[in-house]
């Protein structure tokens, strides 16, 4: 991808990647090195925030450290967060990227809540995904894509370097799903084939096709997409899932949902599928 000012990537100015901290191992980061080959394609500034997860009295539960002091174990948590920070600033210099590291030492919810804040100031967020302890990053995706009206791209271990050569949006012809391709329409620009992917049942699709009402508006921004239009003869996740494999894709575009319970914020379901294990980073809107 180009870094010049002609690339649709340049339209990307600021990109915010967040991790946190949680126990005394530094646990792989996928989100850092996908942020931050991102930052360089576009010439985009990169923010990082490093957090460690303060304990509290109601976390003493957490791990098998609850003996110690939780002085001792938050100056623990505190120095790894600066030095992922701090390697992150090292590379993204020696990669011509222009960095700022953050490293709040917060308790929860306020490590999640920050991020959302800080959200809002960026184009995009960059967070991990995939099943962990204790569900933060879940709680991080959730909290930065719903609080801050910015899209997120969740990044699955293992995919620590951007590419968005090919790209799948799935269409269910949503307001969600709109806002997704359109929040997505940099990477889908720059992209060599896109495909939009609906899946309906097969009655419907005898009678017309759900993702080509979608292809024009895409293909007048200058995106080569084709249609494929699936029959829900499994799970949506799954099929998308499979889909992505077969056609080599590098990232999901979809609409997520939301709905309140308990006063949580939770996805529906192919989202929360696709966010704890996926085949390539998901970008997500609502």
């Amino acid at each position: 991808m180009s870094r010049n000012a002609t690339s649709p990537l340049a339209l990307i100015r600021d990109i915010l990647v967040g991790t946190a901290v949680e126990g005394e191992r530094e646990e792989p980061s996928s989100a850092i090195g996908y942020g931050l080959t991102l930052a360089k394609a576009a010439g985009a500034h990169l923010t990082v925030q490093s957090a460690s997860w303060r304990l509290s009295g109601d976390d003493a539960w957490i791990g098998d450290f609850a003996y110690e002091g939780m002085g001792v174990i938050d100056r623990r948590l505190d120095t790894l967060a600066r030095s992922i920070a701090d390697r992150t600033a090292g590379d993204a210099a020696q990669a011509g990227v222009i960095c700022t590291t953050e490293s709040p030492s917060l308790p929860y919810p306020e490590v999640v809540s920050r991020l959302a804040a800080r959200a809002r100031l960026h184009d995009l967020t960059v967070l991990d995904s995939g099943p962990r302890t204790y569900d933060l990053d879940r709680e991080m995706i959730e909290k930065a894509l719903f609080l801050s009206g910015r899209p997120v791209i969740a990044v699955p271990p293992g995919q620590g370097a951007f590419a968005a050569r090919r790209i799948i949006v799935a269409w269910d012809g949503s307001a969600q799903a709109a806002r997704a391709a359109n929040d997505a329409m940099p990477f889908l620009r720059a992209a060599e084939a896109v495909e939009i992917v609906s899946v309906a049942d097969e009655g419907e699709i005898d009678v017309f096709v759900p993702g080509a009402e979608f292809a024009p508006h895409l293909a007048r921004h200058g995106v080569t997409v084709t249609v494929n239009d699936l029959p829900a003869t499994d799970g949506v996740a799954n099929l998308l899932r499979t889909q992505a494999g077969l056609f080599r894709a590098d990232m999901i575009v979809m609409g997520a949902y939301r709905h309140s319970q308990a006063r949580e914020f939770l996805f529906g379901g192919v989202t929360r599928s696709l966010l704890k294990s996926s085949p390539t980073p998901l970008f997500v809107a609502h």
